[in-house]
């Protein structure tokens, strides 16, 4: 009977709006009907471009670049638009980075990251058996970290143009007038209905009596309000006042431990960005909270000295090292990764030449390595996630990815907010051994503690040639995505692949534990013969990230990819 009632009040916030008609959102600026458009994967074009994980959401920052913004305006109005539009990884209840290059070649790295609230402690989803309570950590309220997004948006906002009224205008009338689901979406509200009820205390948008189907509206009233109170009050119109109090309320109807105090007391934190050479190109990547940069950068330094285009693309020995050097860098990453402000990160020695060529020492080229036998190396101190790639005609380059952890954060809707909230705990080591969702192991490094911000894979990252842009590039994917990232700049720099290739092509993961190879359906079955006759256990599993890239050709056009994995799509002029 509670579930029955719970779907008959969702009803009313579903298709409160239902008489309205559809016409274009014209006060958007859209350059498509939010009630009609399709995915472009494929773009060479001459000024700027976004590529991100929805077409209105690609066409909103467009639309903000053909209005005179820049690449951080643009990234702004994406960023909001695909907190509508794609309610199961863009967000305003989640966390990320932004890894960003002015035209004036100035660097910025910004650190939005969620945190534990004040109350989380290290062993606060470990039963009295000493069980780790997954579940717990997992969906639901007490799994929710303390959101970052927002002020990640406002620390963008120093280097936007336009008013940020603008920027938000797009999101506000994709919630409030609508937009028509594609088959995936609707596919997706439909599986995970029965969590969608079980998590929520109150009524949402993404449930309704009978099944989704493509073509459906979703009208979401709540979160146009949230998003016009952030319009008109800024920061303290989502960390204070009416939406801090909405998070409280939910927070204390589901037992959850986010505070007003936490709300409040968030900021976002500008690091340092990583940055490396390979063979002559210049990476620029993310530092911890993410484990990105690092590990992106060893295993770059690992395979550099092998003649990789000589190897050729997923061959048994170019496949082979990349998988030995996967595994390295991914024990060192459960080992001494975690957040800056409470972890001695050995930054320096990780991505020393002298460690990289130690930690490669015992690779051998004619046998699978052990990863039981590999443990992260000696250092002495002297997936849900979404990614979006902009470049503007000015040659301003900016990646963000932001997730909000698993397929719709925690499952938990903020009641009367309209917004989900992260599971991002989870990515914390909840217990010593124990992995999380993505299988990821850790120990002290990224042990709980309140204000501590959990470990990520995310890996924004920019690549420069000859000190000009190059590339700009991401994913989401859990822990595939830094090695979906190093594959595709490999693709690229070694292999001389197209954008669309680089992108499109098999991919393959390897993360140290499970020591196990994941490979996508249509990855090469000569190899995969090989790498199993040489002692590796290979799974075939389903699409690996969804790769956003961008790469500046050598006439200064660019050539613009959104992976053929979801409804990705780019857009530019």
């Amino acid at each position: 009977m509670k579930k029955l009632l719970f779907i008959i009040l969702c009803t009313n916030i579903v298709f409160s709006s239902c008489a309205q008609s559809h016409k274009p959102i014209v006060g958007a600026g859209l350059e498509a009907d939010p009630y009609h458009y399709t995915s472009t994967k494929n773009l060479t074009i001459t000024h700027g471009c976004v590529v991100s994980a929805e077409p209105l959401a690609s066409e909103v920052g467009l639309a903000i670049l053909k209005r005179g913004g820049n690449a951080f305006d643009a990234m702004i109005a994406t960023q909001l638009a695909l907190a509508v539009v794609y309610p199961g990884a863009g967000n305003l209840g989640g966390g990320g980075f932004t890894i960003a290059r002015t035209k004036n070649d100035s660097l910025i790295a910004l650190d939005y990251r969620e945190e534990a609230p004040s109350k989380a402690s290290r062993n606060m989803y470990i039963d009295s058996a000493g069980n780790a309570r997954t579940d717990l950590s997992q969906n639901g309220h007490l799994s929710s970290g303390v959101p970052g997004t927002v002020a990640g948006l406002f620390a963008e906002y120093k280097y936007a143009k336009l008013p940020f009224k603008d920027l938000t205008q797009p999101a506000i009338d994709l919630a409030e007038k609508g937009y028509v689901l594609t088959e995936s979406e609707a596919v997706s509200f439909n599986s995970n209905k029965e969590d969608f009820i079980k998590y929520n205390t109150k009524p949402t948008a993404f449930v309704k009596p009978e099944e989704w189907k493509r073509g459906d509206t979703l009208f979401q009233p709540e979160l146009a309000a949230t998003l016009k109170r952030i319009r008109d009050n800024g920061l303290k119109g989502f960390y204070e006042g009416e939406t801090a109090k909405l998070v409280v309320e939910e927070m204390q109807r589901g037992k959850g431990i986010i505070s007003y105090d936490d709300l409040k007391n968030y900021v976002c934190k500008p690091r340092k960005a990583i940055e490396f050479d390979y063979r002559g190109y210049h990476v620029i990547s993310f530092p911890p909270s993410s484990s990105g940069g690092i590990i992106l950068g060893e295993m770059l330094k690992m395979i550099e000295p092998y003649p990789m285009h000589d190897y050729g693309f997923q061959t048994q020995k170019s496949v082979q090292l990349m998988i030995e050097a996967e595994r390295r860098a991914y024990a060192d990453r459960a080992e001494h990764l975690g957040d800056p402000d409470f972890w001695n990160v050995p930054q320096n020695i990780l991505l020393s030449d002298a460690y990289v060529k130690n930690r490669m020492s015992d690779y051998d080229s004619t046998k699978a390595g052990v990863s039981k036998n590999i443990k992260a190396g000696n250092v002495h101190e002297s997936d849900q996630t979404t990614h979006i790639s902009i470049i503007d005609a000015d040659g301003n380059m900016v990646a963000v990815t932001t997730t909000l952890n698993n397929g719709y954060g925690s499952k938990t809707v903020v009641g009367g907010a309209g917004f989900f909230l992260n599971d991002e705990m989870d990515d914390f080591s909840i217990k010593p051994g124990v992995p999380n969702m993505y299988g990821a192991v850790g120990g002290d490094a990224n042990a709980i503690a309140p204000g501590k911000r959990m470990l990520s894979s995310m890996t924004p990252t920019l690549v420069l040639k000859d000190n000009k842009p190059f590339m700009v590039v991401g994913t989401p994917g859990g822990t595939t995505i830094t090695t979906s990232v190093f594959q595709t700049i490999v693709n690229v720099v070694d292999f001389g692949m197209s954008a669309e290739d680089a992108v499109d092509k098999p991919k393959f993961h390897h993360q140290w534990l499970p020591d196990t190879v994941f490979i996508e359906k249509g990855f090469s079955e000569n190899t995969a013969e090989q790498l199993k006759a040489m002692g590796y256990t290979l799974e075939t599993r389903e699409a690996i990230g969804r790769t956003e890239l961008i790469k500046i050709l050598p006439d200064g056009k660019r050539e613009a990819t959104a992976d053929i994995r979801g409804d990705d799509s780019v857009s530019g002029y």
